[in-house]
């Protein structure tokens, strides 16, 4: 390839919004003549080259924008330690057949079992399936929402929730909701049924769920819009955190 066209490509790369083709020329090149590619087969290297990186890039944009609170993956989640929990169940919802269908997932059980690693896996297997994503736990939404509120900027507000393909909800059920908290939640849920996506994490199960609303109406008419589309899996075993930190201990133990 003369000077003269390289110079000309990567202009118009430039033109274009291709900057990585730019940068990345010659090493198309290089594999297309070693190859001994035919015209065809070099555009289809250089468009999905381009394509793979335009969609790495989108992917580590949504999840600068996700408020995730790590960037855990199911691989790094540790199934033998929760015997209990069919992995298939947590493998089929990666799957993300339940996005595709506007659907829900919910996942139960006590503290330190995973619920949230398994919520932000699935999250972030979402973002690069190419779905927005958002994160959040249920204090820190009705909080929001309800300074927005008071703030006259309600509406505004509620679309930091309904944007998102695939809304997370942690904690739900650690503190008590007031009614006109429970309210706010009821508008999410209802605004965003069968609009989106909601993965949620509660350690309480459903029939719990009136201790945390306050409200039997309420806690009625955000479960049945939560349930109608909703796979849920619940985890009982024994907790990650206290398992690293009796581990922790015992080697403190052993060393004094």
């Amino acid at each position: 390839m003369s000077e003269l066209v390289s110079t000309r490509i990567r202009t118009t790369a430039g033109k274009l919004g291709l900057p990585h083709l730019a940068e990345a020329l010659n090493q198309y090149a290089q594999r297309a003549d070693e190859a001994k590619m035919g015209y065809l087969d070099f555009l289809d290297l250089v468009l999905s080259g381009e394509l793979a990186v335009r969609d790495d890039r989108r992917f580590r944009q949504g999840l600068r924008l996700s408020k995730l609170p790590h960037h855990k993956t199911l691989e790094d989640y540790d199934f033998s330690f929760q015997p209990d929990l069919d992995p298939r169940k947590v493998k089929d919802l990666a799957t993300l057949s339940f996005v595709e269908a506007k659907a829900n997932a919910a996942l139960l059980g006590p503290p330190g079992v995973g619920k949230t690693h398994i919520a932000v896996a699935l999250a972030v297997a979402a973002c690069r399936a190419g779905y927005s994503i958002y994160f959040t736990s249920l204090d820190d939404m009705v909080r929001n929402l309800t300074a927005a509120e008071a703030a006259g900027r309600l509406t505004s507000k509620l679309g930091t929730y309904l944007r998102p393909s695939v809304l997370v909800v942690d904690e739900v059920g650690y503190q008590p909701l007031e009614r006109t908290e429970a309210n706010l939640v009821f508008q999410v849920i209802s605004k965003h049924y069968e609009k989106g996506s909601i993965i949620l994490t509660s350690n309480k199960t459903f029939s719990e769920w009136g201790q945390v609303f306050g409200d039997e109406v309420l806690d009625t008419a955000i479960l049945d819009r939560l349930l109608h589309h909703c796979d849920v899996i619940s985890i009982n075993g024994p907790s990650y955190r206290l398992k690293n930190r009796l581990a922790a201990i015992e080697r403190d133990t052993q060393v004094a």
